[in-house]
């Protein structure tokens, strides 16, 4: 038994670890491809339970495809971690002082048509995603707006329109939507008073003045070649509240990374370096508390918006667009689904009190360590004042929550 359960995690391991180099993949082709004059922000794994959902109703080579793609063995794999994560990792903690959570799943189908048993119970159990019925034939802006509101409402409003006007059609028979949001406050906040105006450098070495956050102190901070990165705790749940699963929780650690090149114009060879190296993040990931001198980090609020099919056509993975694509695990229907459009669309805000950020994906179908010699104390500048890239992540699943790259804070 002992055996069996010692293999169980290790396979969870292995497909984590391969999630999060799928969402490192998908970051170097969304920030090298469409982000090279905007500030980008997406959620990889609300984008990769969207694509999981397709792989549980696919088959034959569309399913192959969607598991390579999500660098999975099987179906149960993905079915097993996503419905390990819905249950366990992203459960609303606020009210006993952790990350304020929302991570929800959706299904609205034409109501000419059911789901096959088998889907339906991965749909409901699994993922824990809300079924709904609804009139695309006759109805379809009315379906659009059931399915922007359901949106708003499960990312605390910040995601609107998740579904363009006319995005849905009378030919529309299937959306899967999953929505993320997070709220959290900083470990050890920053102080709006010492917040102060400096000039942040473009990659075009142009700048603008924008506010700065500033911190003295220590700071977990490690530093490379090329780049330095950051680790920026949030604050976690206090154990043993009511209403509180503290068995689980106190393993539930978010934080987000910023990485930062060490030239101006560097970001891009860092992202073609973060994409291309298999596990990349977890190999830089800060452990250890260091004194800093200079230590500034710009606030920032954006959001944005992409129709991902192209993107995903272009990393390989077609099968699903194809008009024969082969959802035949979905429904019970003559006519074979495919899928038409993914969008997706996110936010985030970083300022003193923390961070929010939310994202929604549509398819149509403390051990202190100090660096200390006896003479000198090493102190680290940490200056995030060029275009830098950052994650949240849940620290014990590894799994990243969010991923962009800051090329204009002044921008929202």
């Amino acid at each position: 038994m002992a055996q069996d359960h010692a293999h169980h995690i290790r396979d969870t391991k292995q497909t984590i670890d391969s999630q999060v180099d799928v969402s490192l993949t998908l970051a170097k082709h969304l920030l090298l491809n469409y982000g090279k004059k905007t500030n980008l922000v997406f959620s990889p794994i609300s984008m990769q339970i969207v694509l999981s959902l397709l792989a549980a109703g696919s088959s034959g080579e569309t399913l192959d495809q969607l598991l390579s793609f999500l660098k999975a063995k099987t179906i149960d794999d993905l079915n097993h971690l996503y419905s390990y994560l819905v249950d366990l990792v992203f459960v609303d903690g606020s009210v006993s002082g952790g990350p304020c959570l929302s991570f929800a799943n959706g299904v609205w189908l034409d109501k000419s048509l059911a789901l096959k048993p088998s889907f339906k119970h991965v749909v409901d159990n699994l993922y824990k995603a809300a079924s709904h019925e609804v009139d695309f034939k006759n109805k379809a802006e009315e379906a659009r707006h059931l399915v922007n509101s359901w949106v708003e409402k499960n990312t605390n409003d910040l995601v609107k329109e998740i579904l363009p006007p006319k995005s849905l059609t009378r030919s529309t028979r299937l959306v899967l939507a999953n929505a993320l949001y997070f709220k959290g406050e900083w470990t050890n906040l920053f102080d709006a008073d010492d917040t102060e105006d400096y000039d942040f450098y473009f990659l075009n070495d142009d700048s603008v003045k924008v506010p700065f956050m500033r911190m003295g102190g220590h700071q977990r901070i490690s530093v490379f070649d090329d780049f330095k990165v950051l680790k920026l705790p949030y604050t976690r749940a206090v154990m043993g509240q009511d209403n509180w699963n503290a068995s689980f929780d106190k393993k539930r650690s978010f934080s987000m990374y910023i990485f930062l090149p060490d030239t101006k114009d560097g970001l891009p060879a860092l992202v073609e370096k973060a994409g291309s190296d298999s596990g990349f993040l977890e190999r830089h990931i800060p452990s250890e508390l260091v004194l800093v001198g200079k230590f500034r980090i710009p606030k920032f609020k954006f959001e944005y918006e992409i129709e991902v099919s192209e993107a995903f056509k272009a990393l390989g993975l077609d099968l699903p667009f194809d008009p024969d694509a082969g959802f035949s695990e979905i429904v019970d229907d003559p006519m074979p689904l495919c899928v038409s459009k993914i969008h997706h669309k996110a936010f985030i805000e970083v300022k003193e009190g923390g961070t929010v950020a939310a994202a929604a994906t549509d398819a149509d179908c403390d051990l202190v360590i100090c660096l200390e010699a006896e003479i000198e104390k090493v102190v680290i500048d940490f200056v995030a004042d060029h275009p830098f890239l950052f994650f949240i992540r849940e620290d014990e699943t590894r799994m990243v929550q969010f991923i962009g790259h800051v090329l204009d804070p002044s921008t929202t």
